[in-house]
């Protein structure tokens, strides 16, 4: 069954929230900078274009690049899918431009690849979040869990290599790179450091999920994941889930098997919603998650608030 997309709950706002147009700002589409900055110049005058596959990279480019580059951000709205997006003609001017593409990778936004083949910017830096990550990509006991801005070691290491390329780009502007990474990265570090203690207080505690969007979160918080891989990927994937598997997922939250339900709420369908309401009929803590950023939250406030609630889910119990 196609899965049914819906704004989500964590970024229901006006109708600022609809698609947003796209319009072109000099060379690129969405252009945006780090809020409350305005763009100035780069190494050669201008601010460094930058494309990112979703505003998920597009906020952690601008806090990283500050006034010194402007961001396009694909994929900017919760109704677009980045795994069935189309890019259109003014994403793919927006990539003949930039001088730094970021891209999940893992075959979550193959769309980015696509457009780059034929965009004749051999000169941009890629960067692949999946690549630079270092997890398997292929391992042996299930398959890759893509979601990698999830993980917050692998953000880290975005970054470091975000700032290279910032500076490779613009030297003039090298100590300001280097004073935003490190202002990120100590912000990212006590999101580190939040996971682990829950961890300290909530090891061995059980999770289920809709989708593996926070996985790499719930394990890094202790928590053992206790959804039947059948079902998760069948929603991923769109299909129907086996009734047997149903069952059993329905099952975790009547036997007390778990303590939280991370659902996604970016996708909807009967078998979701079913998950959800067995869920609440059996009081288990239901935490919505998000693919891309809530409208007005920026990377860091939005993984906080994540934190924060799954810790206090778990709490609970």
């Amino acid at each position: 069954m196609p899965r049914i997309h819906r704004l989500a709950p964590l970024a229901a706002a006006p109708a600022a929230l609809a698609v947003l147009a796209l319009a072109l700002t000099g060379c690129s589409a969405n252009a945006t900078v780090a809020a409350g900055s305005t763009a100035s110049a780069g190494a050669d005058g201008t601010p460094i274009p930058i494309v990112a596959s979703t505003n998920v990279y597009g906020d952690i480019a601008a806090q990283v690049g500050g006034n010194a580059v402007t961001v396009t951000s694909i994929i900017d709205d919760p109704d677009k899918d980045p795994h069935e997006y189309q890019a259109d003609a003014q994403n793919q001017l927006a990539l003949s431009k930039a001088k730094i593409v970021i891209e999940n990778g893992g075959g979550y936004d193959d769309f980015v690849d696509t457009m780059l083949s034929s965009a004749n910017n051999a000169g941009a830096t890629v960067l692949n979040a999946a690549d630079i990550s270092g997890i398997d990509q292929n391992p042996a006991d299930g398959a890759f869990n893509e979601h990698v801005w999830y993980d917050m070691p692998t953000v880290s290491k975005v970054v470091d290599k975000l700032t290279d390329a910032l500076k490779a780009a613009d030297p003039a502007d090298a100590a300001t790179f280097t004073a935003n990474s490190t202002a990120f990265q100590s912000k990212l570090a006590t999101i580190e450091a939040a996971e682990a203690a829950t961890k300290a207080e909530s090891a061995g505690k059980g999770a289920a999920i809709t989708e593996p969007v926070p996985l790499y979160m719930l394990t890094a918080m202790g928590l053992t994941n206790k959804t039947p891989e059948a079902f998760t990927q069948a929603i991923e994937e769109g299909t129907d889930v086996a009734p047997d598997v149903l069952s059993q997922t329905l099952a975790l939250f009547s036997s007390n098997s778990v303590d939280v339900l991370a659902y996604n709420s970016q996708t909807s369908g009967p078998q979701t919603e079913a998950v959800l309401n067995a869920a609440k009929a059996a009081g288990v803590a239901v935490v919505p998650v998000t693919e891309t950023l809530p409208a007005g939250d920026d990377f860091i406030t939005w993984m906080t608030d994540n934190v924060n609630a799954i810790t206090a889910a778990v709490s609970s119990k």
